[in-house]
């Protein structure tokens, strides 16, 4: 799907099974915009009735004005009814498509944004859309209606009168049409600047463990001031510029309602005409002629610098969007092969160089190394594969290239345990589901493999498991993570230093309760070597600076006395 087709897809969603609510609400905007008229016509014929040149009596136009109150109020509870249903309908429909579409992103291409992209557009872009948008459409309806009837009164008035009125009330449009095209720029500077300031505060809410720990208080506040004050200041420079395109607006629309209260006050004593009741209607109706001039250009730039809000993230959420079709890829029967396969981050720094290795189904593998020696990158290769990563070279699953294979049917079959375990706040049971449906006996016995039936019998699958799982302790989460893959019934479970941040304890505990899964492969990427351990992998990858430096068995690595041994017994 092209960008294009993404921002029309987002910009549909407003009106998506949302029909009768908009056009009830474009109803209300329109017959307002005719209650200025019957305001304006009503005034001008009490002034002239009560100079005695009206050709209605005082009850008539009483009557007339309960019928235009019973108008207005009409007009207002379509609006009432309406417009606050179809506004959180439309935003319903769009940021529930925009997070749709997000989710069909693939993880290479996630890792390498920023989430302060997606979250400024789920909340501060979002509410700029609703209220610059979505708002100012009726708004937008109502004065033009609003200006095209008076206009249309005024001349059949006095076509003269009505002349002048033009020719004033083009101070007010050149005056909004010089100042309102700044304000679209300025409403993007504003998102960008969102985007910055939410990525410094989501930094500092997550790391404030280190922020503490380093006693880095002081600076981190002077960094969230300095990204606070930045956006402040792109927000000052926007309100100035709406301030002051409404001031010269208003002080133009004044200029012209007085020269035309002059103009008709002269027309009116020279017997053109014109009484003091249609020099009244000219002065009212100038307030929907001036006002729709004056505002139309800062309505018009207010509503292309949403699209242009609308069209950044369908940008964003083009690029490298799950890609459709491709073979599907069936329960692993042989190996995942990688050959001779190397991988740069940055062009001329390779930091794998012609790894090949076969990963045999239902088997155990371990991969080892010190840091930076590439077994991250080789198992984040593995897992980004299906989803067109840039390497070169072969990974394939069972004799099928990964590049050519759905990324969902890939990831049915495949799952991935971080070292920070995501957990929901949520119950243990909707965590353990991802909050889909499955029979209770296979929620039970995953469960069971995955040794969380203790935590369960004590606390209950109900038990709420806080923000982040902060209710839980690491190993509880990471037997989480593996009760999931269980469920998902993957034939392949890969492990990225998942007891990295566990104490020696439960970090042996959830190592052992991985070994002890079968019918399934598992490749995991650890830096302990603790020696029970490491005697139960079928095979260990011994890394160092990109290549595979080492392959065996505990003891067959032992007995070679090279690479591993001094890794092994630097760990001891």
């Amino acid at each position: 799907m092209t960008n294009k087709n993404i921002y029309v897809e987002l910009r549909s969603q407003f009106h998506k099974d949302n029909h009768v609510f908009f056009i009830l609400t474009l109803v209300g905007a329109f017959f307002s915009g005719f209650l200025g008229l019957g305001i304006s016509w009503l005034t001008g014929e009490l002034i002239d009735t009560a100079s005695g040149n009206g050709r209605w009596s005082i009850g008539e136009l009483l009557v007339i004005s309960l019928v235009i109150a019973a108008f207005f109020l009409f007009a207002s509870y379509l609006t009432y009814y309406a417009k606050p249903r179809y506004i959180r309908k439309a935003m319903q429909n769009y940021k529930e498509t925009l997070f749709s579409r997000l989710t069909d992103k693939n993880i290479t291409s996630f890792r390498s944004e920023s989430t302060a992209t997606y979250l400024s557009a789920l909340t501060n872009d979002s509410v700029s859309i609703e209220t610059n948008y979505l708002d100012k459409e009726f708004w937008f309806i109502y004065r033009v209606t609003s200006f095209i009837t008076s206009l249309a009164m005024m001349i059949f008035y006095s076509p003269l009168l009505t002349l002048i009125a033009v020719g004033v009330t083009l101070l007010p449009l050149v005056v909004s049409l010089i100042s309102g095209k700044k304000l679209s720029r300025e409403e993007i500077a504003v998102s960008n600047r969102n985007k910055s300031f939410t990525a410094t505060v989501s930094d500092c809410l997550n790391g404030f463990s280190v922020v503490k720990a380093f006693r880095a208080e002081k600076p981190v506040t002077e960094l969230f001031s300095a990204e606070n004050a930045k956006l402040e200041n792109s927000k000052f420079t926007r309100n100035r510029l709406q301030i002051f395109i409404s001031t010269l607006g208003q002080l133009a629309g004044m200029i012209a309602q007085v020269s035309v209260f002059f103009a008709g006050a002269y027309l009116a004593l020279s017997g053109k005409g014109i009484t003091a009741g249609t020099v009244m209607i000219f002065v009212n109706l100038m307030n929907f002629v001036v006002a729709p001039v004056a505002e139309l250009p800062g309505l018009l730039a207010a509503r292309k610098a949403s699209r242009a809000l609308i069209d950044k993230i369908a940008k964003s959420l083009e690029e490298s969007t799950t890609v459709e079709g491709g073979s599907e890829l069936p329960a692993l029967e042989k190996a995942i092969s990688v050959k001779d396969v190397s991988f740069s981050y940055e062009e001329g720094k390779e930091v794998l160089h012609d790894v090949s290795f076969d990963f045999e189904a239902g088997k155990s593998y371990a991969i080892v190394g010190a840091s930076g020696s590439g077994k991250s990158t080789l198992l984040n290769l593995i897992m980004s594969g299906a989803c067109g990563a840039d390497y070169s070279g072969s990974i394939s699953w069972d004799g099928l290239e990964l590049k050519d294979s759905s990324s969902d049917s890939f990831f049915d079959q495949v799952s991935s345990i971080d070292q920070n375990v995501f957990v929901f706040n949520s119950s243990i049971k909707d965590n353990i589901t991802m909050f889909r449906d499955f029979p209770e006996e296979e929620v039970s016995e995953a469960i069971r493999r995955s040794n969380l039936k203790e935590l369960i019998e004590e606390r209950g699958s109900g038990y709420l498991c806080g923000e982040s799982g902060k209710a839980l302790s690491g190993g509880e989460k990471q037997r989480i993570s593996i009760a999931r893959s269980l469920l998902k019934r993957s034939s392949v479970l890969v492990a990225d230093e998942i007891t990295a941040a566990l104490d020696p304890q439960t970090a042996y505990k959830v190592s052992s309760d991985i070994l002890d899964l079968t019918g399934l492969t598992r490749i995991v990427v650890t830096h302990s070597l603790e020696e029970r351990l490491m005697r139960r992998y079928d095979k260990i990858l011994v890394m160092r600076d990109g290549r595979i430096e080492e392959q065996g068995t505990f003891d067959e690595l032992m007995a070679m006395k090279k690479y591993f041994h001094a890794l092994f017994m630097v760990k001891v």
